[in-house]
């Protein structure tokens, strides 16, 4: 696991809280991979004592769990709509070690693309291999930096910027700055025909790296952020031809019966062209 990088780790962490989810009585989704992944990251990868932890950094945790939580369901619903909707292919961008190419049953013929970082890919390729886990459509991997030319490689493994697409980047602007945010995103729509869709979280949780200080945020990955595309995503979308509804968290929350914190500012967008 020390052969993965600091924001390529923050994917066992994700990977944790999908596993604990999954335990619970009765989960908002079910992840039958995520455990293994937090074994084999083994040590290294393990999160902090919570009797060492402050009720501010407790607090933190529970917050950023329950976002996790939330949003896999939420992207959940969202990919299974689209591709319902008739989008042909899927395209996961920082996909970590997301399973749905897996555990949401999809048809043969539906295309799905991974992009992410080599080592990433390589260690969730290799558990997955262990368990002898294999998607039900056609899943591809790309090992690659999404801060540089990602486009034509990714049609070389059998891309169609013709067909509808739906696209998601979960828990990945977050990581980048403005401009790698936006030419992320103007990559997106110079390959997404029309009838394509497009998800990904409202930028809100990275503001809170303002106003929360480093001791009150126990976990590696928060160091990292770097607030993503800067401006309302609404807008952006709208500007560059995509039609674009934003959910607040406490909305999406509740109607999975799940209760947030009144103080919860994320969200997430959702968009069609």
């Amino acid at each position: 696991m020390s052969s993965l990088p600091a924001v390529s780790r923050t994917a066992v962490g994700v990977a944790r809280v999908r596993a604990m989810e999954t335990a619970r009585p009765e989960p908002l989704f079910r992840d039958p991979y995520a455990a293994a992944f937090v074994a084999a990251a083994g040590d290294g990868a393990a999160s902090p004592d919570r009797a060492t932890l402050t009720d501010e950094q407790r607090r933190w945790r529970a917050g950023i769990a329950l976002h996790i939580t939330v949003r896999t369901r939420f992207f959940d619903d969202y990919l299974v709509e689209a591709v319902a909707s008739g989008c042909e292919q899927v395209v996961l961008l920082g996909a970590g070690l997301d399973t749905r190419a897996l555990r949401l049953g999809w048809p043969a013929q539906l295309r799905w693309f991974e992009l992410d970082l080599p080592e990433v890919l390589a260690f969730k390729q290799a558990v997955l291999d262990d368990l002898g886990a294999a998607a039900t459509c056609d899943r591809r991997t790309l090992p690659t930096d999404l801060g540089g030319d990602w486009a034509e490689p990714l049609r070389e493994i059998g891309f169609n910027p013709r067909a509808p697409t739906a696209w998601l980047a979960e828990g990945l602007l977050v990581y980048l700055d403005g401009q790698t945010a936006a030419r992320v995103l103007d990559t997106v729509t110079g390959l997404s025909a029309v009838g394509s869709r497009l998800s990904f979280e409202r930028g809100d949780v990275a503001g809170q790296v303002a106003t929360a200080t480093t001791d009150s945020r126990p976990d590696e990955a928060s160091a990292l952020w770097r607030g993503g595309l800067g401006r309302r995503p609404s807008e952006w979308l709208a500007e560059h031809a995509w039609r674009a509804t934003e959910h607040e968290l406490g909305d999406v929350a509740t109607g999975y019966g799940r209760t947030a914190p009144t103080s919860a500012r994320s969200g997430f967008v959702t968009a069609s062209r």
